[in-house]
């Protein structure tokens, strides 16, 4: 079990019910209502009343105590069967079933699935309904664990989820996954280093209970060719907001881990934000410890690699970042 919610998940009561599993399921109406008194991604669980395997997904992975109970927190998970008569507003839009027929198809579940009306069939709907995953079949819980913190954590806004997943598998699961590690600083260390010998700053922001973080330091800053430029151009430092405690001296100001302010987080976490606390996040800084870029949520091996590199080699003292991409991006010959 990769996810959980500070260790407390597995320990929560619930009375299971065979067509309901563990997740606490709601209505669309419901769902959209809790979505305007507060933002969460919806989860919408379509199925029929004669799909053996939404049975059975429902008896194995909304049954597991882990998978329900984070999907109870992050989500507002919604049962929708893909053959009800019942009308459904969804988004502004009101949506029936035309046909009269027992197993037709709802006009719903047609504007989810298409031609596909495969079930079971999951949805994840963020970014005010902007952001829609699709995932047909059944789904066990090492399938579904990456689907709900590609779609928690804002994965979705910087990378596909093919990639995602794969690097989130290398993370989790494949224990033969060939990486390089960097070499890693304390952020005192990397101040420091800074004066007797001055080079740019990465600084990886994470805590423990952030899944992105952990598939970023494992993946993104292990990978060979990028451990191999940060090495030569920056000091790298990996800074867990949560659990670092020392008193850090930065630019003539000194910040603590104490709550100060009701942040439950390293007080410098936030400086380095610019007051937007987003996990993970990049903090790049040049020679003189200036801020060069904070580059938030979760960032893949390649894409890293070219941001590194934008700054690395002053490529930003020229050239704007969509400027430099058309640069080293090979022109593709008609």
């Amino acid at each position: 079990m990769i996810i959980s919610i500070s260790g407390f998940a597995g320990q929560m009561a619930f009375s299971q019910e065979e067509n309901h599993g563990l997740v606490k399921w709601l209505t669309f109406k419901e769902a959209q209502e809790e979505m305007k008194k507060q933002q969460k991604p919806l989860l919408i669980d379509i199925y029929t009343d004669w799909c053996g395997w939404c049975k059975h997904m429902m008896k194995t992975t909304y049954s597991d105590p882990n998978i329900a109970s984070y999907i109870n927190t992050y989500f507002y998970p919604v049962q929708f069967n893909a053959e009800t008569h019942d009308t459904i507003e969804y988004n502004g839009e009101k949506y029936v079933n035309k046909s009269k027929e027992k197993k037709s198809p709802h006009d719903l579940a047609i504007k989810f699935l298409g031609q596909s009306l495969s079930y079971p069939s999951t949805i994840f709907v963020s970014n005010n309904y902007q952001f829609n995953l699709l995932s047909q079949g059944y789904l066990e819980v090492k399938k579904i664990e990456p689907l709900l913190v590609f779609t928690v954590e804002g994965a979705f806004r910087t990378s596909s989820y093919d990639d995602f997943s794969k690097h989130f598998n290398h993370t989790f699961t494949d224990t033969v996954f060939v990486k390089k590690k960097p070499k890693i600083y304390s952020f005192n260390e990397a101040l420091a280093l800074q004066k007797k010998k001055p080079k740019k700053i990465a600084v990886s922001i994470y805590t423990d209970f952030c899944n992105t973080c952990k598939v970023m330091n494992q993946t993104t800053f292990t990978d060979t060719t990028l451990a191999s430029y940060l090495n030569k151009k920056y000091y790298l430092v990996e800074f867990n907001a949560q659990q670092d405690k020392s008193e850090i001296d930065f630019k003539g100001a000194k910040y603590a881990n104490n709550g100060a302010g009701g942040f439950p987080f390293h007080a410098l976490a936030l400086a380095l934000t610019r007051n937007n606390f987003v996990l993970p996040s990049i903090i790049f800084l040049d020679e003189n410890l200036e801020t060069l870029d904070v580059v938030s949520f979760y960032q893949t091996p390649e894409w890293t690699n070219k941001i590194a590199h934008y700054f690395g080699e002053n490529e930003y003292k020229k050239l704007k970042w969509d400027e430099y991409l058309k640069k080293i991006t090979p022109s593709v010959s008609k």
